[in-house]
């Protein structure tokens, strides 16, 4: 996927991501770090019970707390809203 190359941790969440959903689908071929990630708009079908799913994912491997419902929106917009907020904790 040439949008991730040499985005390592935003190709290992995409990874996590496939695998803690079930996503069977391949991944869009022109899939992009900044596509919506949750909702209607994502490329990748996920939903509400799917973003649980990454937020206690990505909390254990990354060992970091994605608290509130109004940050987990704002963290889950996108892989690399993601990525950003486990390099930077809010």
């Amino acid at each position: 996927m040439k949008h991730f190359e040499g985005k390592v941790l935003e190709r290992e969440l995409l990874d996590m991501i496939v695998e803690v959903c079930n996503i069977t689908d391949p991944v869009p071929d022109d899939l992009s770090p900044f596509d919506a990630l949750i909702g209607p708009k994502s490329p990748l079908g996920l939903d509400s019970l799917d973003a649980v799913e990454i937020v206690v994912s990505v909390e254990k491997k990354y060992n970091i707390h994605i608290d509130a419902q109004n940050i987990a929106r704002k963290v889950l917009r996108s892989i690399d809203t993601l990525a950003n907020f486990i390099r930077e904790p809010m």
